[in-house]
């Protein structure tokens, strides 16, 4: 009975020690996955100079890992299948995905994945990562706002973060028909990601 006693006592002593523990360490990282049906991938490109041609990627998936104590140990990873492109012109699109452009058959995910990450205000950060792109790898720094968060339709935390940047598609190997379709391309992309 005494061993009992004394193995009941001691559990609870571990259990205040961890409770005490839990209470003083700052928040642990939170994992998000992204919402596929609520984040956009958006591009525009200039057409022969004289017109702004928009496209979109139907298909995102990825994770983002938020610190709120440490920010700088904060990541995200984002993948985008390359064959999921849509300028609603289903004959330039079949083009994009050929080796002319994307070569979407051989270079089947654009993949970007976070290298640090620090805050640059209140609700922004500036985040600086590998994109790959057509098999090519190049660092870029945005700056990504977040949007909002709070609790989704069925009590889950969701978290929304947006960024715009401009990249060159030369820097990919991206280099047919440079003289009628812009090197640079702007980028939008609109996250809503959803707490593991």
């Amino acid at each position: 009975m005494r061993q009992l006693i004394g193995g009941v006592k001691k559990a609870m002593l571990w259990g205040v020690v961890l409770l005490t523990v839990a209470i003083l360490s700052p928040a642990s990282a939170q994992t998000y996955e992204v919402d596929p049906v609520h984040s956009s991938v958006v591009f525009s490109v200039k057409h022969l100079g004289v017109g702004i041609v928009y496209g979109r990627f139907n298909r995102i998936s990825g994770t983002v890992v938020v610190n709120e104590k440490q920010i700088e140990k904060s990541s995200v990873r984002l993948e985008i299948p390359a064959d999921s492109i849509d300028t609603a012109v289903p004959d330039r699109d079949k083009h994009l995905m050929s080796p002319d452009f994307f070569n979407a058959r051989q270079f089947r995910t654009i993949v970007f994945e976070s290298k640090k990450i620090k805050r640059a205000g209140k609700d922004s950060f500036q985040v600086t990562g590998d994109l790959t792109l057509r098999g090519v790898t190049r660092s870029i720094t945005v700056t990504v706002q977040q949007v909002g968060q709070g609790k989704g339709m069925k009590g889950e935390m969701r978290r929304g973060f947006h960024t715009t940047f401009k990249i060159k598609r030369s820097d990919f190997g991206m280099t047919f028909m440079l003289n009628g379709v812009s090197d640079e391309v702007t980028v939008m992309v609109g996250i809503e990601c959803i707490q593991k």
